[in-house]
C-alpha cells in the first residue's frame, strides 16, 4: 500500500515540476538545432497546418 502511495506522490511531484517549468523545458529542448527541426517537421505534418500557415504568411486564400 505504501509503495502505491509513494508512486502516486512521485508521479504527482514530477508532474508538478514539469508543469511549473514547462516553458523553460521547452526552450531548452527547442534550443538545439536537430530538436527544433524535429519539432517543426512534426508540427507541419499535421493535416491542414502547413496549408493554413503558408496561406497566412504569403497572403493566399485561406480556408475558414
Amino acid at each position: 500500500m505504501s509503495r502505491i502511495l509513494t508512486s502516486i506522490f512521485m508521479i504527482g511531484s514530477i508532474g508538478y515540476v514539469v508543469f511549473k517549468f514547462r516553458y523553460r523545458i521547452i526552450n531548452v529542448l527547442i534550443g538545439t538545432g536537430w530538436m527544433r527541426r524535429l519539432a517543426v517537421g512534426s508540427f507541419m505534418s499535421f493535416p491542414g497546418v502547413r496549408q493554413k500557415l503558408i496561406s497566412s504568411v504569403f497572403g493566399g486564400p485561406s480556408e475558414r
